[in-house]
């Protein structure tokens, strides 16, 4: 735990928030192929999840990749590959049943990955959330809207700035979850 502890105040970077950018579309692709390239036959498909997947609104220029595995044992085995990489493996990193890494370089942050088993409750929530926001503009904006006033509340600590803005994410997903509902 105290190894977890101090990668998450390691985490706790300064907040920058970049307008969007059509390119994270691109180098999100490329480094989904390198993902799959480097686990192999273990992945079923790489989302792009996060804010740099939704069209038209600010976000920190971190690409979040969300690669689905087979199985339980499958997620465990991407530690090397993951590493071989040149990823920081984090583990679980708080959320059960998922595996975390980062990517830096030249002490920027690149990459978040967060690998999951498919059928996993995490995989739907995040892809709900993602397809909501795409297709409700107002509510992207809104989003937007939250993530400033949190990096404007916790310029300096990423972590503070995720918890600032958990609660509009919350009650989104939950919008989310019921839209999906009817689709």
């Amino acid at each position: 735990m105290t190894g977890e502890m101090n990668a998450r105040r390691a985490d706790a970077t300064a907040v920058t928030l970049a307008p969007h950018d059509p390119e994270w579309l691109r180098v999100a692709t490329a480094e989904a192929a390198r993902i799959a390239a480097g686990i192999g036959a273990a992945i079923l498909r790489a989302e792009h999840i996060g804010s740099t997947a939704i069209p038209g609104i600010a976000a920190k220029p971190t690409i979040d990749l969300m690669p689905l595995v087979r199985s339980e044992h499958d997620l465990d085995a991407c530690r090397a590959p993951m590493e071989e990489l040149g990823y920081l493996w984090r583990g679980e990193y708080g959320v059960p049943g998922r595996r975390y890494s980062v990517m830096e370089r030249n002490g920027k942050r690149l990459f978040h990955v967060h690998i999951f088993t498919e059928g996993n409750e995490n995989v739907a929530r995040h892809l709900t959330f993602r397809d909501y926001l795409r297709v409700h503009p107002g509510e992207a904006l809104a989003y937007e809207a939250a993530k400033r006033a949190a990096a404007e509340a916790h310029p300096h600590d990423t972590m503070a700035y995720n918890d600032h803005k958990a609660g509009w994410i919350r009650a989104c997903q939950d919008r989310a979850k019921a839209w999906a509902a009817t689709r």
